[in-house]
């Protein structure tokens, strides 16, 4: 404890009183300044942290939305993308900011392997971002144009869509990138149809919508799928695979009129295979003898309020056409879309939120999973899962 000061003429001293010195009392003002600092910068930094896992592969745009010398735009994880293709058909994104002056560089034109800015002219080659000229250079010029890069991320084509590699800004990419990923398919043959949705929500809340066991009965209800009077006891096996989840393989709803017509037509027993796979994959797998339905829904980050479900799926079932599959799954889509809507509504005013066993165990597991990747790669130490084994649950649906 420091010293009592000397008292000011005139000051009366109060009983039990401790008086300190200027410089003590200065001392503590500021370490509570930087403290109060601090604990807002933290705050701050969490408000900034939009929750998104990056050197992930995400869909960016259709295939079918850049041909020629057309540029595309995305926005994905919060960042602005180009997206184009070279004269010899290959796929390119960029970070749609021209490292000059900042202009989108969508604004520009595709001249082959180059992307030139509309505002000075400077070109880059598409495929690396290295900057191959800047017209207002004069021979008396020293810069090193190709040092120079605009923003440039992998890209990769499957299933129809344009996958790109979004490393974390700032990092280096690694080493080795795994491929894109691909829809399981299941003979030479089949057919295949796209469907997309945007949500206005976190990619948070998207994903464990998409895991969701038991909302099916009300917000899915119709003749064709689920009704309330359908609701029943369910019984299914999890296990633990890399990076995610499997609800192991097992016979499907007998509530689901769909299931029930396959096992009609082939005779033969039906079985559904789910996983979920960090970052924001869920597929489905059924066979029932020689045919076969695969399916994959990915919920991408757009913005932290704003996510976007990307459906294929791919079948060998001749009864199935295209047309129909997607009448029903645009019902689908539509039906979570508005139930995303109207949760958004509730969600801007940040209420306490609360997950429940058995139900809501896999949207438990996804944020541990999450959260489990994330410090393992802060701490370069192997990732936990948060699976040990398989797991029975247990709820209605």
């Amino acid at each position: 404890m420091s010293s009592p000061c000397k008292l000011a003429a005139g000051s009366v001293a109060l009983p039990g009183a401790v008086y300190y010195d200027a410089t003590t009392a200065m001392s503590e003002t500021v370490q509570t300044m930087l403290q109060t600092n601090a604990e807002a910068a933290r705050e701050t930094e969490r408000e900034a942290d939009p929750g998104f896992l990056w050197d992930f592969w995400y869909p960016a745009v259709r295939s079918t939305e850049i041909t020629g010398r057309k540029l595309a735009t995305a926005m994905l994880l919060e960042v602005p993308l180009v997206l184009g293709r070279t004269s010899d058909g290959k796929a390119f994104a960029m970070r749609d900011s021209c490292p000059h002056r900042g202009i989108p560089l969508s604004y520009g034109r595709l001249d082959g392997p180059v992307v030139e800015c509309c505002y000075h002219g400077w070109r880059f080659d598409a495929c690396s971002g290295r900057c191959l000229e800047i017209p207002s250079l004069t021979s008396q010029d020293k810069l090193k144009v190709e040092r120079i890069f605009a923003g440039h991320y992998p890209c990769e084509e499957r299933d129809g869509y344009v996958w790109v590699y979004m490393n974390e800004p700032g990092a280096r990419l690694p080493e080795t990138i795994p491929a894109a990923p691909a829809l399981p398919v299941f003979s030479e043959k089949y057919k295949i149809t796209h469907l997309a949705c945007e949500l206005p929500s976190h990619v948070d809340h998207g994903i464990i919508g998409l895991m969701d066991p038991a909302h099916g009965p009300f917000v899915h209800q119709s003749w064709f799928w689920r009704s309330r009077h359908s609701i029943h006891e369910k019984e299914k096996q999890f296990e633990p695979i890399p990076n995610g989840f499997r609800m192991s393989k097992h016979s499907p709803s007998t509530n689901s009129a769909p299931y029930q017509l396959l096992k009609k037509m082939t005779g033969e027993p039906v079985t559904t295979t789910i996983d979920f796979v960090l970052p924001n994959q869920r597929l489905e797998e059924i066979h029932s003898g020689k045919l076969w339905f695969s399916s994959r829904a990915t919920v991408t980050p757009v913005r932290r309020d704003l996510c976007r479900i990307d459906f294929v799926a791919a079948w060998n079932v001749v009864f199935l056409p295209v047309p129909i599959f997607r009448m029903f799954g645009k019902t689908f889509l539509r039906q979570d879309q508005e139930t995303m809507i109207r949760q958004a509504e509730g969600l801007k005013h940040n209420p306490q939120l609360m997950l429940i066993d058995d139900a809501d165990r896999p949207a438990k597991w996804y944020f541990a999973l999450k959260a489990n990747l994330i410090e393992s790669r802060r701490a370069g130490t192997p990732m936990v899962h948060p699976m040990a084994e398989p797991v029975t649950l247990r709820w209605r649906s």
